[in-house]
């Protein structure tokens, strides 16, 4: 049925908050790593192994993510993923490992379904001409979601620990899923309550459907690439600066904060670049450029670093390596017709979460192998050198 106006002013707003929910789940946990760790007696890169079990469930929550949309329509799907998330913190909290393994993977299934549900729904409100744009300023709810983490969760550990954290992430979900309730009628109106669920050979479809698509298939792999480095970032870096360079965890947290403000001014900043001067594929590129520039000065941070230097670096590490998702989901939508792009938005995530799972196991592993974190984020700008001629090669 036709929208409203009111409608299609309210989506992006919405949309930004439920993904601003959902990223604070998943970056919270790593801004009270160092607290949780000492709680259940574990290594550093128990980190990346935590990430690691996030984006399994983000995988597979992505590739079925598509059939939800179409079945309980995207409002409805985003409100079903973000209460999983809230489960999965609540998990989180105990001191078993078990639950906490299967809390972090619980909190994979309810990421997983956030992008293709606001993909679907902002390629229905959203001009073609606008799209980097508008698509950038929805995936600012990544980073700001790190903002929420870095300044939310030092207070909330001050006042009941790691656990008291987890506790007040889970009533961020809670509230988040409650605001999207008011588009539910319109935008869920035209979901199909008899489709069936699917098989499991049905379940990889999406990507097939990208494996078919020779453009979609650079970006995918472009994708993969950039979420090495983007998760990287955001996992390890509380960890570094407590660690490495001696920061307070305060200190640390609005670093974490300070960097995923940038990039959500880098996401507005590239998508408005991409539609109206470069183009998304010459935009992307000089954000590898620039993400390769940043991982190959980490190394020379020490603990006597002028706070300005690092905190320097670090913006423009986030203001590229979190900056680029919205120019790289634009492109997704607006390679497609409307009604494929939940299906193409998952596929190639399918991808991007498969980088997020690799890297921040590898990188911790490497890492701890090297006898530091600032020399693993080097190492980084192998893969980067990898997309870099992916993307010099292509044409779209």
């Amino acid at each position: 049925m036709p929208l409203t106006a009111g409608v299609r002013r309210a989506t992006l707003p919405v949309t930004t908050f439920v993904q601003a929910a959902s990223s604070a789940a998943v970056i919270g946990p790593t801004v009270a790593a160092p607290l949780l760790l000492d709680r259940l007696q574990l290594p550093t890169a128990a980190v990346g192994v935590f990430m690691a079990l996030v984006y399994l469930g983000a995988m597979l929550a992505t590739q079925v993510g598509a059939f939800v949309v179409r079945r309980a329509g995207p409002i409805r799907a985003s409100q079903l993923a973000l209460l999983a998330s809230g489960l999965g913190l609540l998990l989180l909290s105990t001191p078993l490992l078990p639950l906490v393994a299967l809390g972090a993977w619980v909190i994979g299934l309810g990421y997983g379904p956030i992008t293709p549900a606001s993909s679907q729904m902002l390629s229905r409100t959203t001009a073609a001409r606008h799209f980097a744009l508008v698509f950038s300023i929805k995936q600012t709810g990544v980073p700001l979601g790190g903002v929420i983490a870095g300044l939310l969760v030092p207070p909330l550990v001050g006042l009941g620990g790691g656990p008291g954290a987890l506790w007040g992430l889970t009533l961020l979900c809670v509230l988040a899923a409650a605001s999207a309730a008011p588009l539910s009628a319109a935008l869920d109106g035209d979901r199909d309550a008899g489709s069936r669920w699917p098989r499991p050979a049905q379940m990889l479809e999406p990507v097939r459907f990208v494996a078919t698509h020779a453009v979609l298939r650079r970006v995918a792999l472009v994708s993969f690439v950039f979420s090495m480095v983007q998760v990287s970032l955001t996992s390890y870096l509380v960890t570094l600066l407590t660690g490495d360079l001696r920061w307070t965890l305060a200190a640390a947290g609005a670093a974490l904060a300070m960097s995923q403000v940038a990039g959500v001014v880098g996401r507005i900043a590239w998508g408005f670049i991409a539609d109206r001067g470069l183009g998304a594929r010459r935009t992307l590129l000089g954000l590898a450029l620039g993400m390769l520039a940043c991982t190959l000065a980490m190394p020379l941070l020490s603990p006597a670093s002028p706070a300005w230097a690092v905190t320097a670096l670090l913006a423009a590490f986030g203001a590229t390596a979190v900056g680029w998702n919205g120019v790289y989901l634009a492109t997704v939508a607006r390679l497609v017709p409307q009604p494929q792009a939940g299906m193409a938005t998952a596929g190639t995530l399918f991808f991007t979460f498969l980088g997020v799972v690799i890297g921040p196991s590898v990188f911790g592993a490497l890492a701890g192998a090297l006898g530091g974190l600032a020399q693993g984020f080097a190492l980084l700008a192998l893969p980067l050198a990898l997309g870099l001629g992916v993307l010099a090669r292509s044409r779209w």
